[in-house]
């Protein structure tokens, strides 16, 4: 991941700050949201770790055939992962 947990936790607190001095919106438990916007933001973040491990694995499978051809693994992962992000709808 790009962001330490720390750091995540962070922007999760100023965002929720901000949203509420802004009076965009209203809570009575800011702690409360401040945890679901950290769950929000470290699941976005770690979308690109997911991925990347999946063209691995995909890339792995077909070690050999690339070998073959002469594919270069970087091209390979940037293929691959264009498509996975395409599939999860992600944007990275």
């Amino acid at each position: 991941m790009i962001f330490s947990r720390d750091y995540i936790g962070y922007l999760a607190r100023h965002t929720v700050k901000s949203l509420i001095d802004a009076k965009a919106i209203q809570t009575t438990k800011p702690k409360a949201v401040e945890e679901r916007v950290y769950a929000g933001i470290l699941e976005e973040l770690s979308l690109e770790d997911r991925i990347n491990e999946e063209v691995r694995v995909i890339l792995d499978a077909y070690q050999d055939e690339m070998n073959r051809t002469g594919a270069s693994y970087s091209e390979m992962f940037k293929k691959v992962k264009t498509e996975l992000a395409r599939k999860y709808k992600a944007v990275l």
